[in-house]
């Protein structure tokens, strides 16, 4: 009988003891985790003070073409020197790169994560002299100023700075070098004395003190900056040494926004909308790690990393793309911050000329500067360039934007049948049960428990034909087990990331010994991909979509829960790539399930980990949160914080993935989840069992009552993601983006709204007996959509609340269209009538959309939807064709328009698109202004007028 190994044996020792760990028995300790000071490149970029920069830029390097300009910048300490690239892009965005001229062997620049080569635009020249270049950027009055001692460079439109790069001097570019105690360095280095030496005596044209330079300059190139600080060439954290076999080569760069005090992005992060100044703590961090039970208001990092930060002021919006996978720190400080409102005030009234700043400074540990200046000046400007650079929200199938049932785990096929039954039992609409880890056969992955999963075709049918999904979970660690087909195709295609040696790299995580597939891998995705068909994936049907978790990736062995900096994606170590790992498998994943139908089907895959770009694959949710009130409330600017970096498809655990959460706690829950983009309660394996039916027939009701709220606005909610798909704008927004100024909203972040049109203030404190919602839009009004009283805009409203209150206001000026006939499914509701909720603005005008598609092909890309848009203006209410070049039918129709804000007509008549008239029925409330057409009858695909006399 064959001995099993140390590891097999440890194995399920270790498993119980990380699942202890995972538990939430213990909280997060932040020990785990690198603060600045304890990541050598961060600490010693932070060292470096503001004041004069040692770069200088050499003007006569400079090459301009049509789209193009080139510049050395050298290093007067050390004689580096770099080249500087500029690039005016389409739709007002200038492109920064800057690198070194000659490194010893090529840097990491990030691919995948654009769209395309971004297309350029036109530069001219406008000035030059010996102390800079002014260029002009071709849009009205806007030109970049290049001054060359120090280095530095200048955004301008008009007379004002919209931003600068260098102004405080950080710019810090450690150069890639030879270590000097190596046997290459010493040989090189002699080498190049030598050579030197040879064409001094047998140059005729020989120029002592220009060889004297030439020699210093190679000196110094190999050795400059080469003192042995600690953390260059090794450092060592916890158990944990990270080999960097080549040298340091961190870079940095700092930007400043005169006239800015409010900056926003960087997700992921569980603190405030509004970021906060850093100066006197840790800088925030983007490296995605597996934290769990993570702590609230703290700059450490999170699952995922978008380097994206947006600029707000009343005049004007910017954002800052980094481009850079690599472990990065940002530093954010203010000449406004610690002021008191009063003390601004204080400023103003003695006429203080200091005008409002924030400077921002990005660290990264490798790679280049490649830097893109959106320069907005709206929100939507800056949403739509971004979407320009790395793409839009994907667009989900319509079940995937319902309610999602998951706990860890389901534990067998009758569970899942049982609770799929008790939906049914209680009058509760879902459209997808999610399945776990525990549903495989021992942690494989594309696998199922012979026993407990013993025929999934049999349980996937059963859901199917009540018109439900369900979706599966499949890492990206993959059981070392010879028995194993994934692990042996991998392992014999040469898939797995490699460590430093050159072996297969491996880690621990739920499976126990498990191996990485490089997902950096053009070859690796695509076979990943293929693993998606369904003669492949034993048991899949087409009502089987795929969740994408520990894809950090996770490694509980590793230094921070994650995978070694010197593990290697064939020639790029994983420093290089690291943040990027996570949108891999989000993007094999999505393709495989593109592929499992010809092309045909629209994938819906979730995903912890992400990256920019990540939006073109799917939904993300926040990961490991806590059953506390404290973490339903950080939801909201969480996936407010996503939105504004183009992923708009975020929720959080409905109640809590760790602790139990009270009743009251999960009814509010529930009310808060119902209305951000995707909606799914989740639980860990030793929460008791919280089945929305499970807490009494008074919290049932409640929680019934939130879900159908939800279904109810399916159709709005749809829209909203086409519209997002399309243009890169938000679903969930700050109130800002719509009311951009109006200071009352730049720091609201326990309110949003949804689209334009709906307000929505959730109940995130325990005992709350009331709420104060503020209402934007001094000339706006809104309307509760419970009872349709109206409020006016530019005001604190204090609304009382009971348990079952979810302040939802609509905007004046609006028309939202709902379906109220609510049954167990989205595709069940398919073909049921719309209701028409339009509410009147004072000028009493009104508009809205329609959108509708089959729901779940990527038809609509061929033309195959109705877009329609609804108007209200002169008294007359119409419904006018968006896409007349589109064709596509639907058997709904208008049952029912309640005009809020309405006065009472003498009649109301109906104009079809065939050209009949007819009279309709209304009734009205004079109380409320609220005027109801009941049955107006007509096809919600075609135009139609209705006249109020």
């Amino acid at each position: 009988m064959k001995m099993a190994s140390f590891s097999e044996r440890m194995a399920p020792l270790l498993v119980f003891l990380l699942t202890a760990w995972f538990s939430g028995t213990w909280a997060v300790d932040k020990g785990n985790f690198k603060t600045c000071d304890q990541s050598a490149f961060c600490k010693r970029q932070r060292a470096v003070k503001a004041g004069e920069s040692p770069y200088r830029a050499l003007l006569e390097t400079m090459e301009l073409t049509n789209t193009r300009l080139t510049l050395q910048l050298i290093n007067d300490n050390n004689k580096v020197r770099l080249l500087l690239e500029l690039y005016r892009l389409q739709g007002n965005i200038t492109r920064v790169k800057i690198n070194e001229l000659k490194p010893l062997k090529p840097r990491y620049e990030v691919p995948d994560v654009l769209v395309r080569e971004p297309p350029t635009e036109p530069l001219s020249l406008l000035s030059q002299d010996e102390n800079g270049v002014v260029l002009s950027l071709g849009a009205e009055s806007q030109r970049v100023i290049v001054s060359a001692r120090p280095f530095r460079l200048d955004i301008m439109e008009g007379h004002d700075v919209l931003m600068s790069l260098n102004s405080r001097g950080l710019l810090s570019f450690e150069h890639l070098r030879m270590r000097k105690d190596t046997f290459s360095y010493k040989v090189t280095s002699t080498v190049a004395s030598v050579w030197n030496n040879v064409k001094w005596l047998f140059s005729s044209q020989a120029d002592p003190e220009a060889e004297k330079k030439e020699e210093a300059e190679v000196s110094d190139q190999a050795e400059a900056g080469n003192e042995e600080k600690d953390g260059m060439w090794e450092e060592t954290f916890k158990s944990h040494t990270d080999s960097k076999p080549n040298g340091p080569s961190s870079i940095s760069l700092d930007f400043s926004l005169p006239g800015v005090e409010h900056v926003y992005g960087i997700p992921e992060h569980a603190d405030n909308l509004r970021l906060k100044t850093t100066d006197n703590g840790d800088p925030y961090r983007l490296y995605n790690l597996d934290v769990f039970q993570y702590e609230l208001y703290n700059p450490m990092a999170l699952y995922g990393a978008v380097p994206v930060m947006l600029a707000h002021s009343t005049q004007r919006t910017t954002g800052i793309f980094w481009l850079n996978a690599a472990e990065t720190w940002v530093d954010i400080s203010s000449n406004t911050a610690g002021k008191t409102v009063f003390g601004k005030m204080l400023d103003y009234v003695q006429g203080s000329s200091e005008k409002p700043q924030t400077d921002v400074r990005w660290i990264s540990e490798s790679g280049i500067i490649d830097v893109f200046l959106m320069l907005g000046p709206t929100p939507k400007n800056v949403f739509s360039q971004y979407a320009f650079l790395t793409g839009t929200q994907a667009f989900p199938p319509l079940a995937a934007v319902g309610y999602h049932q998951c706990r860890w785990n389901y534990n067998d096929q009758e569970d899942v049948q049982s609770v799929d039954a008790g939906f049914d039992e209680h009058d509760i609409p879902y459209d997808f049960i999610w399945l776990d880890i525990e549903h495989t056969d021992g942690k494989r992955y594309f696998t199922w428990d012979p026993h407990k999963f013993a025929t999934p075709k049999e349980m996937l049918q059963g859901l199917r034909a009540k018109k439900r999904m369900m979706v599966a979970i499949v890492d990206p660690h993959i059981k070392v087990d010879s028995n194993y087909k994934i692990h042996n195709e991998i392992r014999t295609r040469g898939f797995y990331v490699k460590n430093k040696d050159g072996g297969d790299y491996e880690g621990w995580c739920w499976p126990g010994n498990a191996g990485y597939p490089d997902f950096t891998r053009t070859d690796m995705r695509a076979w990943w991909a293929s693993m998606f068909a369904y003669d492949q994936y034993e048991g899949s049907m087409e009502n089987l979509y795929t969740w994408n978790d520990m894809n950090e990736p996770s490694v509980f062995n590793g230094p921070e829960v994650t995978m070694h900096k010197d593990a290697m994606h064939e020639s790029w170590e994983h420093r290089e790539v690291h943040n990027l790992y996570g949108l891999y498998v989000h993007m094999a994943t999505a393709e495989g399930l593109m592929q499992r139908s010809g092309g045909v089907e629209r994938p819906f895959v979730l995903t912890r980990a992400f990256f920019a770009g990540s939006q073109r694959y799917g939904a993300v949710w926040t990961g490991d949160n806590a059953a506390e009130w404290g973490h339903l409330k950080i939801s909201i600017p969480m996936c407010l914080s996503l939105g504004l970096v183009g992923i708009s498809f975020c929720g959080a655990d409905v109640g809590g993935f760790f602790k139990s959460p009270s009743s009251e706690l999960l009814v509010r829950w529930y009310q808060t989840g119902a209305y951000q983009p995707f909606f799914r309660a989740h639980a860990h394996l030793d929460t008791p069992r919280r089945e929305p039916w499970l807490f009494g027939p008074e919290n049932t009701a409640l929680i019934r009552e939130a879900i159908r709220q939800r279904y109810t606005l399916l159709p709005y909610w749809y829209q909203l993601f086409y519209q997002a798909h399309r243009t890169g704008q938000p679903i969930m927004r700050p109130l800002w983006v719509e009311y951009p100024q109006d200071p009352a909203t730049f720091a609201i972040d326990d309110q949003f709204l949804i689209g334009r049109d709906l307000l929505v203030h959730p109940v995130t404190e325990e005992g709350a007996r009331g709420v104060t919602a503020y209402l934007p839009g001094k000339e706006e009004v809104w309307f509760d959509v419970h009872n349709f009283q109206k409020h006016n805009g530019g005001q604190n409203l204090y609304i009382p609340v009971t348990m079952s209150s979810i302040p939802v206001f609509q905007r004046g000026g609006s028309i939202i269209c709902r379906k109220l006939r609510v049954r167990r499914s989205s595709i069940c509701m398919e073909d049921d009538p719309y209701t028409l909720f339009v509410a009147l603005n004072p000028q009493r005008t009104a508009e809205g959309e329609l959108y509708i598609d089959d729901g779940h092909t990527f038809n609509y890309e061929k033309k195959k939807f109705i877009h329609r848009r609804l108007s209200f203006s002169k008294n007359v209410l119409s419904s006018i064709n968006l896409a007349t070049d589109a064709q596509f039918t639907t058997r709904s129709w208008v049952e029912r328009i309640v005009v809020v804000g309405a006065s009472k007509p003498s009649k109301v008549t109906l104009k079809t698109a065939d050209g009949q008239e007819g009279q309709l029925e209304f009734t009205f409330d004079p109380s409320m202004s609220v005027l109801m057409l009941r049955k107006p009858g007509m096809n919600a695909g075609e135009d139609w007028s209705v006249l109020f006399q």
